[in-house]
């Protein structure tokens, strides 16, 4: 956390694709004033403005805004992260020069062209440095470059922070100052756990739909404790309701399992079961960090002791979300906001660095 006191001395902030606001909470967990944000989705633009009331968030499509209008009185930085489905491993068909969201870091770079922060931290998923064949990747260092920021990137996993979530995250830093870029170093105590993480949750069934809940226990790990502070309760307690035979399958399946692990006769709805993802229907073994979320209502990602899949809250906590931290919307919007965040605790870190330059 940043020492600085005085206004005058903070790094002021802008966050674009700013999602459920990720980035941002990791930003002001390090000490940066965040003043603006920028997001297209409605939903994700109510979650921003409700867990960051003295930011402005503008609701709209970034192509629409002209120009940043703060004021840089003082270190400036810009961040976010342009939408990633492009450039995802599991995302074949649209991972190519053809998809225009490929290419809205552009939209990034104008900005960034237009405001002239001092500091640029662009983040995406780790499959941005292999899309055509490090197409992309060459040309949002070229651009960066081109403006004038001498650019350092690495792809860091989010388990290596203090994340009970193996997540890993291409992140570039740039600056504009003369000063050397560095990435955080992996902290050799990082090792969260899924039970670390669940411990405390109240205990839900197949369609829990009642948002807010007391806690079921005392926190007894350091984590829940961070993310519980003074709480009795806290809301997001929401799971997918899946049919009779999901709930059958899912009994078969033991912590680290997945797919394979059910019978093939519970399996027949299946064309050809053995196209199924690893990832699906996967139960969560709870001594080890989880795999990464993604969409863990389509995937049907499993609770480690019950047979269902995670509440909102249980992703949040795997994400390292605080539990006061509200989503806005139906689960279908809240689930998918969370699935797409970054982890805060994984932003304080590379945004801690920055602040201690």
């Amino acid at each position: 956390m940043s020492t600085r006191e005085k206004k005058s001395d903070k790094i002021i902030g802008v966050d674009l694709f700013a999602g459920a606001g990720g980035l941002s909470l990791g930003a002001r967990w390090a000490g940066i004033d965040v003043r603006l944000a920028v997001e297209k989705d409605y939903y994700a633009a109510r979650t921003y403005k409700q867990n960051h009331p003295t930011t402005t968030i503008k609701n709209g499509d970034i192509r629409d805004i002209k120009e940043i209008d703060i004021e840089k009185d003082s270190t400036s930085i810009l961040f976010g992260g342009a939408p990633c489905q492009g450039f995802s491993t599991s995302n074949q068909k649209t991972r190519n020069k053809d998809n225009p969201s490929n290419w809205l870091f552009q939209e990034f770079v104008r900005l960034a062209k237009q405001w002239q922060p001092d500091w640029i931290v662009f983040e995406n998923v780790r499959g941005i440095i292999e899309t055509e064949k490090k197409f992309f990747l060459d040309e949002i260092l070229n651009s960066f470059e081109g403006i004038g920021y001498t650019c350092i990137w690495k792809i860091l996993n989010a388990s290596d922070y203090g994340v009970p979530q193996k997540r890993s995250r291409f992140f570039l830093v740039g600056s504009k100052i003369g000063i050397e870029a560095k990435f955080p170093i992996v902290s050799q105590k990082a090792n969260t756990t899924v039970k670390q993480a669940f411990d405390d949750l109240p205990k839900l069934k197949n369609g829990a739909n009642v948002d807010k809940l007391d806690y079921s226990d005392k926190a007894r790990t350091n984590y829940a404790k961070s993310l519980r502070g003074d709480l009795s309760s806290c809301t997001g307690h929401l799971v997918s309701k899946n049919s009779d035979s999901v709930i059958e399958r899912y009994a078969y399946i033991p912590q680290g399992g997945n797919w394979e692990n059910i019978p093939e006769t519970l399996m027949e709805n299946y064309t050809d079961r053995n196209r199924c993802h690893t990832g699906i229907y996967y139960r969560l073994t709870e001594d080890t960090p989880s795999v990464t979320i993604g969409n863990y209502r389509k995937a049907m990602l499993i609770h480690p002791w019950e047979d269902r899949g995670l509440s909102v809250r249980e992703a949040a906590r795997l994400q390292s979300f605080p539990d006061s931290y509200q989503f806005e919307g139906s689960i279908g919007f809240q689930q998918q906001q969370v699935s797409n965040a970054v982890p805060p605790l994984l932003a304080k870190a590379v945004f801690g660095v920055i602040v201690g330059l």
